[in-house]
C-alpha cells in the first residue's frame, strides 16, 4: 500500500509539473531555455490599443450630479488616458564564462548558438536587441561595470559571426545594478545575460 501511494504521489508530482510549463517546452540540459522558447520570450508583441483606455467625454448637463453634489464639468483637454507600456520581451539566460574573463565556456556557447537561431527565426527576425551583461556584487562596481561590459560585448561579437546583422545587436554592462536575486548579492544567478527585444 505504502508503495502504491509513493508511486501515485510521484505520478501527480510529475502531471503537476508538465502542466505548469508551456506544452511542448523543455529545457536543454543546461537548464537554458530552447531555442523555441526563446523565440516566444523574444518575439514582438502584438501592437493593440489595448493599453489605450478612452474616456469619453460626455455633456455635462446630461450627466445627473451625484448626491449632495453639483455636477461640475470634466477638466479642460480631457481624453484619452494612455496605461503604462508593456515591458518588452526580454530573456534571463545563464551564460557561462571563464573566471574573471570574457572568454565564453563550450556550454556558454551552446546557449548561444541556440540564441543565434532563435534571434533569425521568422518572429523576431527584424527586431533589435539589446544585450545586456550582469554580474553579483563580489568585487568592486567598477570592476563588474567593466567585466559585465566585456561580456556583453562577447556575446554581441559571438552572435555576429552566427550571422545576426551589427545593426541588430547594442551591448551594455549593467555590474552588479541590477541584480536578480538582491537577497543573495553573490548568487550566481545574478550573473547573467538579458536579451531585450527593442522594438
Amino acid at each position: 500500500m505504502q508503495a502504491l501511494c509513493n508511486a501515485s504521489w510521484r505520478a501527480c508530482c510529475a502531471v503537476l509539473l508538465l502542466a505548469l510549463t508551456e506544452p511542448g517546452a523543455a529545457l536543454a540540459q543546461d537548464g537554458a531555455p530552447n531555442t523555441q522558447e526563446m523565440v516566444e520570450a523574444l518575439k514582438p508583441r502584438t501592437r493593440s490599443l489595448r493599453n489605450l483606455i478612452v474616456a469619453p467625454v460626455a455633456d455635462p448637463a446630461t450627466l445627473p450630479a451625484p448626491p449632495g453634489a453639483a455636477a461640475s464639468a470634466p477638466p479642460a483637454g480631457a481624453g484619452p488616458v494612455s496605461a503604462p507600456p508593456a515591458a518588452r520581451p526580454a530573456l534571463s539566460m545563464a551564460v557561462r564564462f571563464d573566471f574573471d574573463s570574457t572568454r565564453l565556456r563550450p556550454e556558454g556557447a551552446a546557449v548561444l548558438d541556440r540564441l543565434a537561431a532563435a534571434l533569425q527565426s521568422d518572429a523576431p527576425k527584424e527586431s533589435q536587441f539589446l544585450i545586456e551583461g550582469h554580474t553579483d556584487a563580489t568585487g568592486g562596481a567598477a570592476y563588474n561595470l567593466r567585466l559585465s561590459q566585456g561580456r556583453s560585448e562577447e556575446v554581441r561579437r559571438y552572435l555576429m559571426a552566427h550571422g545576426l546583422a551589427p545593426q541588430r545587436l547594442r551591448a551594455i554592462g549593467k555590474g552588479a545594478q541590477e541584480l536578480a536575486n538582491p537577497a543573495e548579492p553573490g548568487a550566481a544567478e545574478n550573473r547573467r545575460v538579458r536579451i531585450v527585444n527593442l522594438d
